[in-house]
């Protein structure tokens, strides 16, 4: 039998056995599935019609009027109501339905639930109990309907792999047929040449590299599920999954830090009032549901809005950060009608209280949450679903100051202050665990009005944002950013908006500045969010090929979770990576947060990355940094011990 036909044999039986093995499975869960249905359909069924007996007041004929009533539907076998002594009070009973399905398959796939029973009560004392029991044949017509369906689709499936593995025989037939060929010529004295690309020696070596490749990434998707396991272990709640109270303070917290988003940003409470009353009335399964269905409410707006944050405080209370002005109101309502009209499902007595405040970002953390609690009492002692909205104060931010003298006028002020360069970078350092200088963040200030103060971004960067400026205000960072290094040799880092790879020339202009400046650029790091490998990972990837070759580092900052969210990390041609003060704020003293860190870094390292962790203030979170073995950290932390 030829090598050939062997193979044929072979793939033709694998396809059968995989065939059969799939309509087995795929059989015994349905079956499996169909039989659990059953068994709850009697239980409920069992469950309800014993709350109705019970209103009967112990009547006879109302009793078997019910019972009557839910039999006749004909999807029953047995509907049976016995007393307190176990005999039979009142009893309907059917012929088992013959089924539709062969007899074969009935014998071989049976389904057998066993009935569903209930208690009967008048008042206080008990009547007996009512046991229900269904027709098992429906079931059994819907597993054979089911079963012939999944066949013929794998029957479909199967014929065209082996039409597939046919083609694909026949494809490496032929490089097998040259290549003996090539040997009776030699045998005739006749040296052909084959195609380089029917080499077997080069198609050993491309299998081979592919093969590593697809190790690489299974190796990656491996360490990023098991990352997403450990986040939700330490970051989030488990029954809604939202970030648990610690967490979402931390990015609160960090999101509040940050140069980019509005001056002004809202923040909503909502509390499920009486939770221990909900719990004694409607049970905690019931409640529990409750509880889903709110995060599920609120984690709307985290998943379609950027930057947005969502936590569940404590066992009753959410909250929900909108990184955006003049929409926290109107969203606390919007969500309030939305509750009114779908919670009461669940039971009645069911109240929220929501608060919704405004306040500009410098505020302090505990400011925000002292103002949202005020509001959110006074909703409380309105009962129902109330809402209680606190206004903004005057807006003395930047942002509306400068939107009252007018867009042109604020946009006129930061191009102007690109186009004099009257801006200066700051400089925050990045050590080591032994103390040592490894680089400096470097964030832009600007002077909006000549002779006035240089101002961070938190400023202007929204106003940038708006007008489409961050291109220009990153150029001139980076330019800045080569003449330092040019002057002290300092190693320095730049951050770039993720905005400003949308900018088709962002990326020319920027490689021409770097180009010019070949001894500084080897010691120039540009980071961006996270959020740009996210949404951009493309342009990241063509940023890191245009730039790297001339030594420029390449960063991602505010890193977490999101990470896991890239399916070809190893390919964005990273150097390193700095992670969130989210994610490793509190790391000390929680076991799980640690644990956490850890697989990022295995997972970081694995691609040969640099970890540094940036917003530290706790010494012990640093020295438990140092313990997980990080490379470097940043921070308030660290700018005291640069100074001392």
């Amino acid at each position: 039998m030829s090598l050939m036909r062997q193979v044929w044999l072979l793939v033709l039986g694998v396809v059968l056995l995989s065939l059969s093995a799939s309509v087995a499975v795929s059989t015994a869960s349905v079956r499996i599935l169909l039989q659990t249905q059953l068994q709850i359909k009697n239980s409920d069924n069992a469950q309800a019609l014993a709350l109705v007996l019970s209103q009967q007041q112990g009547d006879a004929v109302l009793m078997e009027l019910q019972i009557s009533a839910l039999f006749d539907t004909g999807y029953y076998q047995s509907v049976v109501l016995r007393g307190a002594d176990g005999k039979a009070l009142l009893e309907r009973r059917a012929t088992p339905r013959a089924s539709l399905a062969p007899a074969w398959f009935v014998a071989l796939a049976p389904i057998a639930a066993r009935p569903g029973l209930a208690q009967v009560s008048n008042g206080w004392n008990a009547i007996g109990s009512v046991e229900v029991l269904s027709q098992s044949a429906y079931a059994h017509d819907e597993l054979w309907a089911s079963s012939t369906r999944i066949a013929l689709v794998l029957v479909c499936i199967g014929g065209l792999a082996g039409l597939g593995a046919l083609s694909v025989l026949r494809r490496i037939r032929q490089p097998l047929d040259a290549v003996a060929a090539q040997a009776r010529a030699v045998v005739d004295d006749s040296f052909n040449l084959l195609p380089e690309s029917g080499v077997p020696e080069l198609q050993g070596l491309t299998q081979a590299m592919n093969t590593m490749v697809l190790r690489v990434k299974t190796m990656f998707e491996a360490q990023a599920e098991q990352l997403r396991a450990l986040r939700l272990q330490a970051h989030c709640d488990p029954l809604t999954g939202m970030s648990s109270r610690k967490h979402f303070m931390a990015e609160l917290d960090s999101a509040l830090r940050r140069d980019e988003g509005p001056s002004h940003a809202g923040l909503l409470l909502l509390r499920l009032r009486d939770l221990g009353g909900l719990n004694q009335r409607l049970g905690h399964p019931v409640v529990d549901q409750i509880l889903l269905a709110l995060a599920q409410a609120l984690k709307a707006y985290p998943e379609q809005v950027r930057g947005c944050l969502g936590g569940r405080l404590n066992g009753s209370d959410f909250a929900l950060w909108l990184p955006a002005p003049d929409v926290a109101a109107d969203t606390a309502r919007a969500l309030a009608e939305a509750l009114r009209a779908s919670l009461p499902a669940f039971g009645g007595g069911i109240q929220l209280a929501l608060s919704a405040v405004e306040l500009p970002r410098e505020q302090a953390l505990a400011h925000w949450f002292g103002e949202a609690d005020a509001a959110l009492a006074r909703a409380e002692s309105q009962g129902g679903f109330a809402v209680e909205a606190v206004a903004p104060l005057a807006q003395a931010s930047s942002e509306a100051t400068l939107l009252a003298l007018g867009e042109r006028v604020w946009r006129h002020q930061i191009i102007a202050a690109i186009k004099d360069k009257r801006a200066h970078l700051g400089a925050y350092p990045v050590l080591d665990r032994a103390g040592q200088l490894l680089h400096l963040e470097c964030p832009l200030q600007l002077q909006l009005e000549p002779g006035g103060a240089y101002e961070s971004a938190t400023r202007w960067l929204p106003l940038a944002l708006r007008s489409r400026l961050t291109a220009e205000v990153d150029l001139l960072a980076v330019g800045l950013a080569l003449e330092a290094i040019a002057r002290d040799g300092q190693q320095r880092c730049v951050n770039l908006a993720p905005a400003s790879l949308l900018d088709g020339s962002f990326v020319a202009r920027l490689r021409e500045i770097v180009f010019h400046e070949p001894q500084a650029a080897r010691k120039l790091g540009l980071e961006l969010a996270e959020s740009a490998a996210v949404q951009h990972f493309d342009l990241l990837i063509e940023l890191g090929r245009q730039l790297r070759p001339l030594g420029v580092k390449l960063g991602l900052e505010h890193a977490g979770a999101g990470l896991a969210q890239v399916e070809r990390l190893y390919q964005a041609g990273l150097d390193y990576v700095k992670l969130d003060v989210a994610v490793v704020s509190g790391v000390s003293g929680d076991a799980a947060r640690a644990a956490f860190v850890r697989g990022m870094l295995v997972m970081l390292r694995s691609l040969a990355l640099k970890v540094y962790a940036e917003g530290l203030v706790d010494e012990m979170d640093v020295q438990a940094l140092w313990d997980c073995d990080l490379d470097g950290v940043t921070g308030p932390w660290a700018t005291a011990q640069k100074i001392s």
